[in-house]
């Protein structure tokens, strides 16, 4: 069966390589929202884009017509939200409302709202499941928690079936080079590695963070676009690689694949760390996800290797 699947911000970073990858399965029409374009792209010459009109109910209906699922991914990223928080609350809340209610008119079976692990507080400290209490300061969580209101609400009420993920730091290489993802930690420093030969740090490296391939991310929303709807219960996922990697020990293992891949080591450079500083353990748990059915099959220095070849091709063309 052809399953019909509207990405909303799916010519961004994860909605690009969302896009492709259930291309390669043969068995999704594939249509992409987009706010600007409307050619197909070059990267998926067969993909619909449909022009996206965030403050029309209208329009947002007609695009939702032809959906039976809907990934929301479009929104408004932390260093935007931190810069105008009532922009954050317009684009993340008001306007994933907007686009759920054009959804439950059009009768599209499911919604699956990409929010973020941060809804739980900052710094994330240790175990946090589900049932750990949202506690967001940041205006990125704020708003994406508003978002998330609105769904799980529809959830629970029988409108649509409703799934919330919560994701911690996805990493891996765009389908393009002008996506905007070049903030990302890891994105970043690979970016550095092949373009500079050097991995410049503003802190000593020392906060742990879970990190998580775009590889794995991908398939985890492939699973909750053909998975049964019986097994959402409450519709809330955390979504994280269950792997814990303080910054500097990343960043070295972006040197050694460096070196593997790109025949060069570069120099790290970075702050001492303070007397005494140190930080909490963190552990990101998954398990709600694992019984669904699903696993964890994402191997970090692939994601990275192919990070590093991507930046060195496309970056190295310009000079």
């Amino acid at each position: 069966m052809m399953r019909k699947v509207l990405i909303t911000g799916g010519l961004g970073y994860l909605g690009g390589r969302l896009a492709q990858f259930l291309a390669s399965q043969k068995s999704y029409e594939i249509f992409l929202g987009s706010r600007r374009q409307t050619q197909s792209p070059s990267w998926l010459p067969q993909a619909k884009v449909v022009r996206t009109y965030w403050d029309s109910p209208r329009d947002l209906q007609e695009i939702c017509s032809d959906a039976d699922t809907i990934v929301h991914l479009a929104g408004m990223n932390a260093q935007d939200c931190a810069a105008d928080p009532a922009a954050a609350m317009e684009v993340n809340a008001a306007a994933t409302t907007r686009l759920l209610q054009a959804a439950i008119r059009q009768r599209v079976k499911r919604f699956i709202f990409m929010s973020t692990a941060h809804i739980y507080g900052s710094p994330l400290t240790g175990a946090i499941t589900e049932e750990t209490k949202p506690t967001p300061i940041h205006p990125y969580a704020l708003s994406h928690k508003a978002g998330e209101d609105a769904v799980l609400a529809s959830h629970q009420i029988g409108e649509m079936a409703g799934i919330v993920i919560r994701l911690s730091n996805a990493y891996g290489a765009p389908v393009d080079r002008d996506v905007n993802c070049w903030m990302l930690l890891v994105n970043d420093l690979c970016r550095q590695a092949a373009t500079s030969g050097r991995l410049v740090l503003r802190s000593a490296g020392l906060q742990k963070r879970d990190f998580i391939s775009l590889h794995d991310v991908v398939r985890a929303i492939k699973h909750f676009i053909d998975h049964h709807v019986d097994k959402y219960g409450d519709g809330i996922f955390n979504l994280g690689a269950e792997a814990t990697y303080r910054i500097i020990d990343l960043t070295e293992l972006i040197a050694r694949r460096c070196e593997v891949v790109l025949g060069y080591r570069p120099e790290i450079e970075r702050p001492d760390p303070v007397p005494g500083e140190s930080y909490p353990e963190l552990n990101y748990k998954i398990n709600k996800l694992k019984k669904t059915g699903f696993s964890l099959n994402g191997n970090i220095e692939n994601e990275i290797d192919v990070t590093l070849r991507f930046c060195y091709k496309k970056f190295n063309e310009l000079t």
